[in-house]
């Protein structure tokens, strides 16, 4: 039987036609709530609007927005206001990163990635965040990575986004601690989803063994619901054991550590 316990509530995902934003936007329908699904491919989101609500009885709005375009945020947040929809949680998921050394990447590519990991993120959450202090009842998750946690040469842009992505989150919680609305920071691991691929990752070690996106996904969601500040969510043993020493180990150290792993195999 589906567990309604999250009927009534509306959720807005970004990246939501593939990987964890996917599950996410399954899980919740599951959970008996209702979507706006948001990435640039609408073929992909209207397949997905299709399938949950013939499966969960449950409404989904579709929006094909590049989130890189400098006015999609507004633009977004106005047809969800035109549309009479008050946003329960939000989450921010879509982001994609590059592998490569950063003198030799196209800047276009490397741009495109701050507007949409930082940029459009910080935006989204710019707009819906009076929204939710208005009723003083909402969540937000942004889906940040274990890359947060240090540099990382070869993916130079791609790992200072997401600490960036993590400190934003980390202070608005704290900003935030006085109201009942919570704000997640979701960092996965290497995770089985399209990310690999387009960034070229899947030719490294640290995508030899991947999480399924959708544990990662549940990982997330349940922690949001918690109003859980971090969530660390599919390392390996392996992976867990180098975080537990992070700490003493020498930056340079590190780095050279990071930039082995990241190179080709």
């Amino acid at each position: 039987m589906t567990n309604k316990t999250e009927k009534n509530k509306i959720a807005l995902i970004t990246g939501a036609s593939s990987g964890i934003g996917k599950e996410m936007a399954r899980i919740h329908a599951e959970r008996g709530g209702d979507l706006v699904i948001i990435a640039t491919r609408k073929n992909r989101l209207d397949e997905l609007k299709l399938e949950l609500e013939k499966n969960y009885s449950v409404k989904v709005m579709v929006i094909a927005k590049d989130l890189t375009q400098p006015d999609a945020p507004k633009e977004i947040y106005e047809e969800v206001k035109t549309a009479e929809i008050k946003i329960d949680y939000l989450i921010n998921n879509a982001g994609f990163g590059g592998r490569g050394q950063f003198i030799e990447r196209d800047w276009n590519i490397d741009l495109d990635m701050i507007k949409l990991n930082v940029i459009a993120l910080t935006a989204l959450t710019k707009l819906f965040l009076p929204d939710l202090l208005s009723k003083n009842s909402g969540k937000i998750l942004n889906v940040s990575s274990t890359a947060a946690f240090m540099p990382g040469p070869l993916q130079a842009v791609y790992y200072a986004t997401k600490a960036f992505v993590t400190s934003f989150s980390n202070a608005l919680s704290e900003e935030l601690s006085e109201t009942s609305i919570t704000v997640t920071t979701l960092m996965p691991g290497a995770t089985e989803t399209e990310f690999a691929k387009v960034s070229g990752m899947d030719k490294t070690s640290l995508f030899n063994k991947t999480a399924s996106a959708r544990n990662v996904a549940k990982e997330g969601y349940n922690g949001m619901l918690s109003g859980k500040l971090d969530v660390i969510a599919g390392l390996t043993f392996g992976q867990k054991l180098m975080f537990a020493i992070l700490p003493f180990m020498s930056k340079k150290t590190l780095l050279k550590q990071i930039h082995q792993m990241q190179k080709a195999v």
